[in-house]
């Protein structure tokens, strides 16, 4: 039995909500083999961003160039990319795989620390150009130019509803024609624990992607562990606590049971 491969291309969060550490957990929920090509190393918690520290662009390209001359790759997720330099050079490893492609294009932190200067967000074009999909939230989304300006790459848009106004959340997936294929309408929870959520909806998205389902249904399994992870919060901190990435399940206890 095979198991999906996905390769997580991210920065590292000492808190553990975000990052690679909520790539990690997500995509082993889903069942899949989480890799890493880790871009930065953040020193963060629930309250903020303390300190960031890109890893050389030599070294991303070596751990990606790793995974996939051994292990093999499914699907990619991209999130915080480090750098402009950093940003380029990714795009020529990955201009060589033939698989899905997400790309979130972080930059700012639930926090509101800025994970991304000017000259990356410029850069991004590149990597939308490669994607299968994007996942903004709705500041990403009118920093990149709006709906039309992210179609236009070829790439499907996962509009991500979390940072409007009202007491729903209006997912939705367009095609790059435009047409909207998926929408998902739910009541807004009241919780400020929603450290790692755009991670976490990414990464849940290749996995269902690297396992073989259409990119509506991926997109519909990841705003569904997105929601019952946020159901499932710890608790923790005393900012923007993270997310509940295994949904409350501690195996031996089930096992027990």
């Amino acid at each position: 039995m095979s198991i999906p491969r996905i390769l997580i291309i991210a920065g590292s969060d000492s808190g553990g909500g975000a990052g690679i550490q909520a790539d990690i957990k997500t995509v082993t929920m889903l069942g899949g083999h989480a890799m890493t090509a880790i871009t930065a190393i953040t020193a963060q918690n629930t309250l903020g961003v303390t300190g960031v520290h890109p890893v050389p662009v030599e070294m991303v390209l070596a751990q990606i160039d790793a995974v996939v001359s051994d292990i093999g790759v499914d699907a990619v997720k991209i999130g915080m990319i480090g750098s402009a330099q950093t940003a380029q050079a990714v795009a020529g490893r990955l201009e060589a795989l033939d698989v899905p492609i997400v790309f979130d294009p972080v930059m700012v932190a639930t926090s509101g620390s800025v994970l991304a200067d000017d000259a990356t967000i410029a850069a991004f074009e590149r990597l939308m150009g490669l994607a299968s999909v994007v996942t903004p939230n709705l500041d990403e989304l009118a920093v990149l130019g709006g709906r039309e300006a992210v179609l236009a790459h070829g790439c499907h848009l996962a509009e991500k509803g979390g940072h409007a106004e009202g007491p729903q959340i209006h997912d939705q997936l367009f095609a790059p024609n435009g047409e909207r294929v998926a929408q998902l309408i739910a009541k807004r929870f009241d919780t400020d624990d929603t450290h790692g959520t755009g991670c976490t909806f990414a990464s849940a998205l290749a996995a269902g992607l690297g396992a073989g389902l259409s990119v509506a249904e991926a997109f519909e399994q990841a705003v569904r562990f997105v929601r019952i992870a946020l159901l499932s919060a710890p608790g923790l901190g005393q900012g923007h606590g993270p997310i509940g990435h295994a949904l409350g399940v501690v195996p031996f206890d089930e096992l027990e049971g």
